[in-house]
């Protein structure tokens, strides 16, 4: 796919996939016309990108994890110096924090959802929370 589908299917600007790429997250064939090609599995390799952005870390950590995100996994223990454990450490412990805050959120929304409806008297049957899905298995 070109650059363009690419950035329409993962909400991403052509400029910032052309970044990535300059930052060797993602790479591109080129077409006989020059075009940038890029293969499908490069539409959850950009979400996957972006998300961990979005989280707090740097392009040349992400660079390093990547290849931890692929199947059959392909991990480079030399690169892992004390510094990157230790924000990944960090970045790991601040994303669970933040999973346990929207969980509650989610939570409480729920909740006042199904007060509203009640008290509108709008029967609903209320779906499972994934905690109570995986609680009840």
């Amino acid at each position: 796919m070109r650059i363009g589908e690419l950035s329409e299917r993962t909400g991403t600007p052509r400029r910032l996939l052309r970044y990535y790429e300059e930052q060797g997250l993602i790479a591109a064939d080129r077409a006989p016309n020059g075009y940038r090609e890029y293969d499908e599995r490069f539409v959850d390799r950009v979400l996957q990108i972006r998300g961990l952005l979005d989280a707090g870390l740097p392009t040349r950590i992400i660079k390093q994890i990547l290849p931890c995100l692929d199947k059959p996994r392909a991990i480079y223990f030399p690169d892992a110096t004390p510094e990157m454990l230790a924000t990944l450490r960090r970045e790991r412990d601040r994303m669970t924090e933040r999973i346990q805050c929207l969980a509650r959120n989610r939570d409480a929304i729920g909740e006042y959802l199904d007060a509203v409806l009640e008290y509108n008297g709008v029967r609903t049957p209320a779906a499972p929370s994934p905690s109570d899905r995986t609680r009840n298995g």
